[in-house]
């Protein structure tokens, strides 16, 4: 029919939300605590329970671990009521951990969800080398160029000078040379102690230009799980697997991993219609933390999906004495 245009469907990322919102709630009663563990746990608890409620019949294809390491979440764990559609989750109850229990900012509860088979598998490669930016430079980087390159190459697609550009890192030992080479082309370098997920978000931002390159070798699911966001919001990641040792790189290749390959957004969610979600636990420059006051809570999130480029921002009221009237988590 002439003009006629797609129906609107379902938008997965609206309804996977309350997921993260439950995560983040019931994880930052422990902020500042010390105890990583049991902020992780209560995060994992309350994302399990709520995730049982969306119609939909998931997999876990980037959870907590394996089987017998973690007790819920796990790779291959299905969730969900077991009704269509079929979808691969990706999901950290707590990226950042050590900043909930030491109080620190930056802790965001996260879930990504794709079309069953969509998501990228890492295998056993637990880390990646990620190289983050907007849609406007993601033309102009490539992992194969020394850093510097790239920073320039980024400075002039944007017409400023390389002392604008703002590059975020994980400060890890194993990024020393990196940051030489940010310092020494005159970059602004911006050090983070944990969560590249939200790192690769305020990198592919470009609404939000606070950072302009996210840039390190870090978690391979979280460089998974943030392609789902970076894709909504037209941006570019570049990954290439980086074994820990000579065991873990055998074991790569005899499983069948290039680790020479890059890897794009595209390799790492194939489907163009994925989804995304997260909750600031504690304050960060992506998002508002959990807020406790005599109503109950107010929670702060991201919502993305790739196909319509949408993103939501969406501040929620919670009424605890309501919600812990019928719901099974311990708000």
């Amino acid at each position: 029919m002439a003009g006629s245009t797609e129906r609107p469907d379902r938008n997965l990322a609206i309804e996977i939300v309350r997921v993260t919102e439950a995560a983040a709630m019931s994880a930052a009663r422990w902020q500042g605590r010390g105890d990583k563990e049991a902020g992780d746990q209560a995060a994992v608890d309350a994302m399990r329970q709520v995730l049982d409620t969306v119609v939909m019949e998931g997999t876990i294809i980037i959870g907590e671990g394996e089987k017998d390491e973690a007790p819920m979440l796990f790779n291959g764990e299905r969730v969900g009521t077991g009704q269509p559609p079929h979808v691969d989750l990706a999901v950290d109850p707590v990226d950042g951990t050590r900043l909930l229990a030491e109080g620190r900012p930056g802790a965001i509860a996260v879930l990504a969800a794709a079309p069953a088979g969509a998501l990228f598998d890492p295998g056993p490669c637990v880390y990646m080398e990620k190289l983050v930016v907007g849609g406007q430079v993601a033309d102009v980087v490539d992992l194969d160029r020394p850093l510097p390159d790239n920073l320039r190459a980024v400075a002039r697609a944007l017409d400023r000078d390389v002392s604008d550009i703002t590059v975020m890192m994980l400060d890890r030992d194993r990024h020393e040379r990196a940051k030489a080479d940010v310092r020494g082309v005159g970059a602004r370098l911006q050090l983070i102690p944990d969560g590249d997920v939200a790192g690769a978000i305020l990198a592919a931002w470009e609404e939000r230009p606070q950072v302009d390159v996210l840039y390190g070798i870090g978690g391979t699911p979280e460089g998974v799980t943030s392609a789902c966001a970076v894709k909504a919001l037209g941006g570019q990641i570049l990954g290439r697997l980086w074994a820990r040792g000579d065991a873990e790189a055998s074991e790569a290749r005899d499983a069948g991993y290039d680790l020479e390959r890059i890897l794009t957004v595209d390799d790492l969610v194939t489907s163009e219609d994925s989804f995304f979600a997260c909750t600031g636990i504690t304050n960060s420059q992506l998002l508002r933390g959990v807020l406790f006051d005599g109503i109950g809570a107010v929670t702060h999130s991201l919502v993305m999906r790739s196909k319509s480029g949408t993103v939501r921002t969406i501040e929620a009221r919670h009424r605890l004495k309501k919600l812990r009237e019928y719901a099974a988590v311990p708000y």
